[in-house]
């Protein structure tokens, strides 16, 4: 059985750009730590800098954590929603914002390692560009492969996962795609520097996220954490897991099992409306019964259908697998 975790803020209260205030209730540190822990089959929290933890509330958290017994699965940097990172953090166009990112990601390793973690998931939003001619693509790569192949090198001991996304908020985001990600993890050439998979990220780059699962295996094996959520297809909706995919989920859960990853599989979804914790609860629910399907799999029926690659026989076979009809 996989082991689960939930971003902090996931339970919390939510807003946007129309309801700046949100759509909930706030809740303090602590009141967000009880409600993740109440969540059946979760044992491990993400937090984010600046949201979660910062270096003058280490202690509360750490309390929080020994009080809960929940795992701090990783520290995600706050590179995205802090202004002086609003034009990028490790692909800055000035040198001492590139320095600071650095600088603060050293840090959170620093934190993370304190806290029991040995995790920083790095989701540069903020590096990339919106116009033609607005960027060199091939110097601000440097940047960013220098900057992060510096923090991997400062600890051993902690892996930095890149989170890649292909767009939000700046029209392109240099670490897009898986491939590109592998490519800028290749070329930071570290063995404590991987790839986080977000589904959501993944499906608005219309990848299939079973595929990238198996090219993270071949090519490295640099699958080092996964986020999930769901959305339409277009935008990064971050809705409740399972709400709109069936199949390409099960297939995602299939591929995580044969390429043996024994990571963290983390809820990252902002359900506005809804209750935070009652959300979260559905998701892990989900992924209960994707997990108990992929065990039901007959690994030589599907064996023999990758032979022939009969698409009537896969959906025949899922709808039994499903309905048992």
């Amino acid at each position: 059985m996989a082991r689960y975790s939930i971003i902090l803020g996931n339970v919390g209260n939510f807003s946007d750009r129309f309801m700046g205030c949100g759509y909930g209730r706030d809740y303090s540190l602590d009141e967000m730590f009880d409600r993740v822990a109440s969540v059946q089959g979760v044992t491990g929290v993400e937090l984010v800098s600046n949201w979660h933890i910062t270096a003058q509330n280490v202690d509360q958290v750490k309390r929080n954590l020994e009080r809960t017994g929940l795992k701090l699965v990783s520290i995600i940097p706050d590179h995205f929603s802090v202004k002086k990172y609003g034009k990028g953090a490790f692909t800055s166009k000035d040198p001492s914002i590139r320095k600071q990112a650095v600088s603060d990601t050293k840090e959170l390793m620093d934190i993370a390692r304190y806290l029991g973690g040995d995790l920083v998931s790095l989701w540069p939003g903020q590096d990339g560009y919106d116009y033609p001619f607005q960027g060199d693509y091939i110097e601000e790569r440097t940047w960013f492969e220098e900057g992060v192949r510096e923090c991997c090198r400062y600890r051993a001991d902690t892996k930095i996962s890149v989170e890649y996304k292909i767009k939000e908020p700046r029209n392109f985001s240099y670490p897009s795609t898986v491939t590109s990600t592998l490519l800028m993890v290749g070329g930071i050439n570290e063995p404590n520097c991987g790839v986080t998979i977000d589904y959501g990220h993944g499906a608005v780059a219309y990848e299939n996220l079973a595929e990238s699962v198996a090219i993270l295996k071949k090519y490295g094996d640099k699958l080092f954490h996964v986020h999930m959520n769901d959305n339409y297809g277009f935008w990064d909706d971050d809705m409740i897991t399972g709400a709109i995919h069936t199949i390409p989920y099960i297939e995602f859960f299939y591929w995580l099992k044969r390429t043996g990853y024994a990571g963290y599989i983390s809820t990252d979804q902002y359900p506005y409306r809804e209750d935070g914790r009652d959300a979260c609860n559905e998701s892990i629910r989900w992924f209960e019964v994707f997990e108990d399907l992929v065990n039901k799999i007959d690994e030589q029926r599907i064996c023999s259908i990758y032979k022939t690659g009969n698409a009537c026989e896969i959906s025949a076979y899922m709808r039994e697998l499903m309905f048992n009809k």
